[in-house]
């Protein structure tokens, strides 16, 4: 079974990982395919991902799941809140029933460094540098930075956030146990200081925040 990580945050919340083996057959016996995506790897991590919920919480409703003009799905009666995220042969899924929550998987990749004036503001590069992990690759801590601000805005899940003026790290990344705690402070509505927590496996990293 290629479960490839679960942790169980606290008695209503739940986290896991899927390494998808699988073919399509083998989601479609539990998992409806609620979109119409064509390309045969986009189904397979939309399936993936669904599937988890219901790993997760076994009576988890996926018949009422409905989607946002945001492009959110999200359950209309909340019996519980949910996020999912997929990139490569993974998907994630975060799901409680108790808070708004949001996950996000990257494979880290050079190719951020390219994009990091998009997303790191001048006030964040101070805390990065302070941040004493020499195990790291400078491109490592980017996609840590920008998977922990996907998660964030898939929490607000409103859209509408600019990922460098409005998501900002309040100081430097700590380390708690096997995984980092991000400090930020979110500036879209009104000004919310949270931790993000993220964690970095063999060539993936995934952060959640609820």
């Amino acid at each position: 079974m290629p479960l490839f990580y679960q942790h169980t945050i606290n008695q209503t919340t739940k986290l896991g990982i899927w390494q998808i083996e699988e073919d399509e057959s083998f989601f479609l016996k539990k998992v409806p395919l609620q979109q119409s995506i064509t390309h045969p790897h986009e189904r397979l991590q939309h399936l993936a991902g669904r599937f988890l919920l219901q790993y997760l919480f076994t009576d988890f409703p996926y018949e009422e799941i409905v989607i946002a003009d945001t492009r959110k799905p999200y359950l209309p009666n909340e019996q519980y809140h949910f996020s999912i995220s997929h990139c490569g042969n993974y998907a994630a899924a975060i799901v409680s029933s108790t808070h708004r929550v949001g996950v996000d998987i990257e494979i880290p990749s050079e190719k951020v460094e390219r994009i990091a004036h998009k997303f790191v503001h001048e006030n964040e590069k101070q805390w990065i540098n302070e941040f004493k992990d020499h195990s790291l690759m400078n491109y490592e801590l980017l996609t840590i930075l920008w998977s922990a601000k996907e998660s964030l805005f898939k929490w607000f899940s409103l859209g509408g956030v600019d990922f460098k003026e409005h998501m900002q790290l309040s100081n430097i990344i700590q380390k708690q146990n096997d995984s980092l705690l991000l400090p930020f402070v979110f500036k879209k509505e009104n000004l919310i200081q949270l931790n993000i927590n993220s964690k970095i496996f063999d060539r993936l990293v995934l952060s959640w925040l609820l």
